[in-house]
């Protein structure tokens, strides 16, 4: 679907004195704070996060998943999706494809529909944490890790094959999300999983092209619920280590233990110049996968202070940063959800962005812990919508994405085009 632009115009002119007085209002506060705004705009503008293949369905539980309507049934219109939500906010250049659900079967004619919407693709991810039809050995006891020579060769030749598909569509960076672990004490000799592991990344960390990066993420359960390869920011630290300079850790906000400080996590690993990336999403209980911001938007801006420190700071030296979202939409239309999940990212960097910094190292150094959480409160509690409207109204977006996409009765359309009953490829 190829929205009117003329359309998006006419919402604006609707719109656009409202929106004026609420941003000259915030930016002459911001002003007088000592901020330089049409920077803070710049940066906003430049900001993008891109979207996974995978999230543009309804998503489901193990109990079942029920189907949305106007579901994207094939590659094109799923990048067709994701440029319908570019066109609105100007905030999701990106795609990030997910192997064997989404192989591009013309590479050159699937960089070309990307192309006329703007759009590039972002880190493509493997899948060996299910089994596919045609493939001889099952990942049912491991893959990458597995006892079985043939089992691990078989993983990382599927690892190869998804490299090769990135470097046709112009993508530079592998994804890999390992599920491989134990369910039961004893199942399992930890170290020499981890050894045969590493040997198994080794192998594909030798098949990367010299521009390219690989993102080794993290979980500490799920599938598996005794032990975890890749448990937690340490293991996946280790392996980039040892790997070497084209490896990252991919940081999965729900792939943590309840309460864990995140932010620390995303400090030491820019302190070790190995954070490749983000993978967000907000959770209750696990790795929920609900709509970033929803339920911990201040946990989320303290990611985002530690990350424009370490973006902004001398002393760190840490290769620019991929973005994306992972999450999974049950019961809300997967681009409501997504033009939410953009929106709550952008909320908490512009946050982070108008921290007082000077005035917050001041008060680090001092051990003042009061005025320290006054900074960052007063940050946290400032509202930078206008900020965000503004930055895609000179973009030539949506001032309000989420009420145009309603507006216009967008979902209906797709349902019209698309049919009620059906299901987005991959899930």
């Amino acid at each position: 679907m190829i929205l009117d632009k003329s359309l998006i115009d006419q919402h604006n002119q609707t719109l656009a004195s409202s929106q004026d007085k609420k941003f000259k209002y915030l930016q002459s506060v911001l002003q007088d704070e000592g901020h330089n705004v049409n920077a803070i705009l710049e940066q906003l503008a430049a900001f993008q996060v891109a979207i996974p293949s995978w999230a543009l369905g309804m998503g489901g539980t193990r109990f079942g998943r029920f189907a949305g309507g106007g579901e994207p049934r094939s590659l094109e219109e799923k990048i067709e999706d994701v440029g319908l939500l570019h066109a609105l906010n100007q905030s999701s250049g990106a795609i990030s494809l997910h192997i064997p659900w989404d192989i591009p079967q013309n590479a050159t004619a699937i960089k070309q529909l990307a192309a006329s919407f703007e759009l590039q693709f972002d880190a493509v991810n493997s899948n060996t944490f299910q089994d596919q039809e045609d493939q001889a050995h099952s990942y049912k006891y491991g893959s990458l890790s597995h006892t079985d020579k043939h089992v691990r060769d078989q993983a990382i030749a599927h690892n190869v094959e998804v490299i090769k598909h990135g470097v046709a569509l112009g993508s530079k960076a592998l994804t890999i999300w390992l599920s491989d672990g134990s369910d039961f004490p004893g199942q399992q000799n930890f170290r020499r999983a981890f050894q045969r592991t590493l040997d198994s990344f080794q192998q594909i960390y030798e098949t990367l092209p010299d521009d390219w990066k690989v993102f080794i993420e993290y979980k500490p359960y799920e599938p598996h619920f005794y032990s975890t390869v890749v448990a937690d920011w340490g293991t996946s630290l280790l392996f980039c280590q040892k790997l070497g300079e084209k490896a990252l850790g991919l940081v999965d906000l729900g792939h943590h233990l309840p309460n864990t400080n995140i932010e620390q996590i995303v400090s030491r690993f820019m302190m070790e110049g190995k954070l490749g990336g983000f993978h967000f999403n907000d959770s209750k209980y696990g790795d929920d996968d609900l709509t970033v911001g929803a339920m911990r938007p201040f946990q989320l801006f303290l990611i985002f202070n530690e990350l424009v420190e370490g973006m902004i700071s001398a002393e760190v030296k840490n290769p620019p940063l991929s973005w994306m979202i992972d999450a999974s939409h049950n019961v809300k239309d997967p681009l409501e959800d997504l033009l939410q999940s953009v929106e709550a990212i952008k909320i908490a960097y512009a946050q982070a962005l108008i921290i007082d910094r000077q005035a917050l190292e001041k008060a680090q150094e001092q051990n003042d812990a009061t005025q320290a959480q006054e900074i960052l409160q007063q940050a946290f509690r400032t509202d930078v919508r206008p900020l965000l409207a503004q930055a895609r109204l000179q973009s030539g977006a949506a001032l309000q994405p989420l009420a145009f996409y309603r507006e216009q009765k967008i979902r209906q359309q797709l349902i019209k085009q698309r049919g009620l009953k059906t299901y987005t490829t991959g899930l």
